[in-house]
């Protein structure tokens, strides 16, 4: 198969160094130095999945030739202008590999002859240097959306995943049928991934901390009850499923807590940053406006109140534009004053 990365960055650079391993010939976009270092040397894997070199091709031009899948790896907030380019390829299948919401949208808008599969990847991966990616936490991925993009993406995935993405499996390979309830989960689950950026601490490191771990869990019950209110069917996510959001929606933040210890624990004893924190890093934009942001907008479109996600919307930007973390003090200090302005 003949496939096309658009931002080969961490999650996106990962996906076609292993559809290249697997025998498949694969382009990939990406910036700065990053894109000299592939052009250069390929790309250079470590970590879970064992280590090697995939010889993928960097896109310096936008190729006529036909190519059998798209798969859109920008941060979400990226897609229109990442898009724009492929306009030449409108009507081919495109896999949309991203955190939060919007990416689907920005293809249709796009490329509007062209089937859109959703796929959510529970593995960490980090981009540790120029044209370097470590897999710290070798997990699987969730698929669905159109059949005709689900039926190119699906056999590119099993040949791709470790083990086929067989059940049971690290790299397991799940359908969804109905993937925007899996989306609203990867949503809940992604909640790990503000405050990291905020703190400049890990997601374990986070997570420990009882007063981050506190506004980590009232982001949680704020994000099941906007999905509540929008009447989503939730869906599983790794061994996130509807019982578990069933917990939090009877049990609270003491529920939520224990989701957030779980998640944690699951991510074994590598330090996670979570995407977020990568950006920050890297000195780019967040997606954190397509995460906490989609929750803050949905809950203010269905009247439910959503200050721990709203504060955590502006903490992340606040980083962004300073370039300085704040103590988990003083993160819980500015969520308790959002929380009392809101009457929550």
């Amino acid at each position: 198969m003949r496939i096309a990365v658009i931002g080969a960055g961490a999650v996106g650079g990962l996906l076609a160094a292993l559809a290249a391993r697997a025998g498949h010939e694969v382009l990939v976009t990406a910036r700065g130095e990053h894109a000299d270092a592939i052009a250069a040397a390929g790309l250079h894997v470590d970590g879970g999945w064992g280590a090697w070199v995939a010889p993928v091709e960097l896109v310096r031009s936008i190729p006529h030739e036909k190519v059998d899948l798209l798969v859109l790896a920008t941060k979400a907030h990226d897609s229109a202008e990442a898009l724009a380019p492929w306009a030449a390829h409108d009507g081919t299948p495109v896999l949309v590999l991203q955190n939060g919401l919007g990416g689907e949208q920005a293809v249709r808008d796009a490329l509007p002859h062209s089937p859109v599969a959703i796929g959510l990847a529970l593995f960490a991966v980090s981009l540790t240097g120029p044209g370097r990616i470590t897999v710290t936490g070798p997990n699987g991925l969730t698929l669905g959306g159109d059949p005709a993009a689900v039926a190119v993406a699906e056999p590119l995935l099993r040949s791709a995943l470790p083990g086929g993405g067989s059940p049971g499996g690290t790299a397991e390979l799940v359908l969804a049928p109905d993937i925007r309830g899996a989306q609203f989960t990867k949503l809940l689950v992604n909640q790990v991934n503000a405050l990291p950026a905020i703190t400049g601490l890990s997601v374990q490191q986070t997570v420990a901390e009882p007063a981050l771990r506190d506004v980590l869990a009232r982001g949680m019950v704020e994000t099941v009850a906007v999905g509540d209110a929008a009447r989503v069917a939730w869906g599983r996510i790794g061994g996130v499923d509807a019982e578990a959001v069933a917990r939090i929606r009877t049990g609270g933040t003491a529920a939520a807590d224990e989701l957030a210890r779980l998640l944690s624990a699951g991510m074994g004893d590598v330090p996670n940053p979570a995407s977020m924190l990568q950006s920050i890093r890297r000195g780019r934009t967040t997606e954190v406006d397509q995460i906490n942001g989609a929750v803050v907008a949905l809950g203010a479109s269905l009247g439910v109140a959503t200050p721990v996600n709203a504060a955590l919307v502006a903490l992340v930007h606040e980083v962004e534009r300073t370039g300085a973390h704040l103590t988990p003090a003083g993160v819980a200090e500015h969520v308790a004053g959002a929380r009392r302005a809101a009457g929550r």
